[in-house]
């Protein structure tokens, strides 16, 4: 069954996390994205191993794992954009697509004849998306950086880690690049946005997307806080600065979280927990109160969670409506009943006869399903294809082309 972008042509001139990701979301929503790449080294993610993707033989090949996280659904073209000849394919592809992504540094492209002035000269309808990290203007535009950068820069390693007051306290980053996936789904929803609005005037437009503006976006909940208060937000490690209790506790045999929201939770917690008298205390009745003496409470119900394994605690909060949970790895992950259920787990055969798991989409369609077409693709796996079918270039052309070295794959 056909995607909702299923007529939308993508021309993807991004590499790494954040760009990828935007284009493998528009090419899970059904959109046919042309991925172009460096000949000989393709997307820097490619190299970033091991592990490493394995092909039909189990043999190990030159693609990392971390490349298949943001690239399937792609078609890869292997184009040397430095060379005149490769630039002139890209204006071509330009006219005939609807979209074009790209994350290259503030004017790289402009000297190549490649900017969004300059393509929608010929492409008036053209969406034209840039991610950078600063954006396109201001002091700091031109100046490169990667997610670890901003996590820092936009605040958000300010409030993640542990208390400064604790063993271990200090300012930590996510383990995963958020900042570079949120940037990439904002420049999903921007692309789709424009589109939206080319369906009423006829015409692209230019999107600005910066890493700097999606992490200080990010953090509104507690700039909010910032803006009404004027104290400057601190780390909390596993606790939250407005919910108690609402972090981590130690069982028996490793944690478990538990968030109470409300008085009413705390109040079915307390009685699960065997201690109903808590939720009548004035210290802890209300969260205002709990939030004031959280100290006092964590050392009241720190013993209580020593005393039973985790799964065991699951099973006594079970039907209490206190929300609470395991802390997995990512075996238990993928061993875990409703992410099974759900599907979560894709796997794609390659060109080359090996399979790559990959994530599904967590977006689900009731008329127009996301669909797995294409493995993360083999560099320039569909350099003749895509001239082929795209630009109606002949064999001879290709041929040229091939002995410019303005392409490699075909």
């Amino acid at each position: 069954m056909a995607g909702p972008l299923d007529h939308i042509r993508v021309l993807d001139l991004t590499r790494v996390l954040a760009g990828p990701w935007c284009t493998q979301m528009l090419a899970d929503l059904g959109a046919d994205v042309i991925k172009v790449e460096r000949p000989v080294l393709g997307d820097d993610t490619r190299h970033w191993g091991p592990p490493w993707a394995r092909d039909g033989a189990g043999e190990e090949t030159e693609d990392s794992a971390y490349f298949s996280s943001a690239n399937r659904n792609k078609r890869s073209v292997a184009i040397d954009l430095a060379s005149d000849p490769g630039q002139q394919i890209i204006r071509e592809l330009a006219t005939h697509c609807d979209v074009l992504v790209e994350n290259f540094k503030v004017g790289d492209l402009a000297r190549y004849g490649l900017s969004y002035e300059m393509l929608s000269e010929v492409n008036p309808r053209l969406v034209y998306c840039s991610i950078t990290g600063y954006g396109q203007d201001g002091p700091y535009s031109k100046m490169p950086g990667y997610d670890f950068v901003f996590q820092g820069e936009g605040g958000l390693m300010s409030i993640t880690g542990e208390r400064d007051d604790k063993p271990g306290g200090g300012p930590m980053k996510t383990s995963i690049a958020v900042v570079d996936v949120l940037t990439g789904l904002n420049a999903a929803i921007g692309v789709i946005a424009a589109l939206e609005k080319r369906n009423l005037t006829g015409r692209g437009q230019h999107i600005d997307i910066a890493l700097l503006d999606t992490v200080v976006n990010f953090g509104a909940n507690q700039i909010a806080s910032f803006f009404a208060s004027g104290e400057v937000p601190k780390r909390w490690g596993n606790e939250h600065p407005n919910l108690t209790p609402y972090q981590t506790f130690a069982t028996s045999d490793g944690h478990m979280i538990i968030c109470c929201g409300n008085d009413g939770q705390f109040r079915r917690l307390c009685e699960k927990l065997g201690c109903p008298e808590l939720s009548t205390d004035a210290r802890y009745g209300r969260m205002s109160q709990r939030n004031i003496n959280r100290e006092s409470l964590t050392a009241i119900l720190s013993p209580i969670f020593l005393e039973k394994t985790s799964s065991e605690w699951k099973s006594v909060l079970a039907d209490s409506d206190v929300p609470n949970g395991s802390i997995n790895n990512y075996r238990q992950v993928f061993e875990h009943p409703q992410v099974v259920h759900r599907g979560l787990r894709v796997d794609i055969d390659r060109e080359d006869g090996g399979k790559v798991g990959t994530v599904a989409n967590p977006i689900r369609f009731s008329e127009t399903p996301i669909a797995y077409r294409h493995a993360p693709p083999l560099r320039g796996q569909h350099t003749r294809t895509v001239l082929t079918e795209v630009l109606g270039k002949t064999e001879l052309e290709i041929l040229v082309l091939k002995k410019q070295n303005a392409i490699e794959g075909a």
